[in-house]
């Protein structure tokens, strides 16, 4: 097994007064790295835009603006659509309890709760984890998929830079042409 996430997503403490909460969009994909919050896909690879979910859903503030920074999250479609409106404490101030509800993502102690396996399928290990895993449907195979098309295009520009330094330029290109093919058709999964 091998970890969930490299890296834990940082908010910035923004402040700014906005309108509507997806002006927020461009600094949300920066300090996630355009990776959503839930999952960890990446945008690059989905075929879906990623929207901007309410970490406590918007029927539950009392005291948190809908406009709140700290209260986004980038999110692919899938993740948001499954949290959608879950919140089982019912209270904006408490996001879990007794092993059920949400910890946010920007919390280190979100990402301990699941891991992956050497294929990239994510799992839960914790029981919180497990109720989390289940509401935002990490079981789902995109989640593998897209984690495996990153691996292996980060694998590829590995190899790009070793071709480099082959002395043998047929070979070379060759080489270069198939995985430049390769990124090029994976990147068209972006687009349809």
């Amino acid at each position: 097994m091998i970890p969930f996430r490299k890296e834990t997503p940082k908010r910035r403490d923004i402040k700014t007064a906005v309108t509507i909460y997806s002006d927020h969009r461009d600094e949300l994909k920066k300090d996630y790295k355009c990776r959503c919050g839930y999952c960890n896909d990446i945008d690059l690879w989905r075929t879906v835009w990623f929207e901007i979910d309410h970490f406590v859903p918007q029927k539950y503030l009392k005291t948190i603006k809908d406009t709140d920074y700290s209260n986004l999250v980038y999110a692919c479609r899938s993740c948001n659509n499954s949290k959608w409106a879950h919140w089982p404490t019912g209270n904006e101030l408490i996001h879990n309890l007794n092993d059920e509800g949400f910890i946010d993502p920007c919390n280190d102690d979100y990402g301990v709760q699941f891991e992956r396996g050497l294929d990239g399928k994510i799992t839960y290990k914790t029981k919180l984890g497990k109720w989390m895993f289940y509401k935002l449907k990490l079981h789902k195979p995109q989640h593998e998929v897209i984690w495996n098309i990153e691996e292996t295009y980060n694998l590829i520009n590995e190899c790009k830079e070793i071709l480099n330094k082959i002395d043998s330029p047929e070979i070379k290109n060759r080489l270069l042409i198939l995985y430049g093919k390769y990124v090029e058709y994976t990147l068209k999964l972006s687009e349809t």
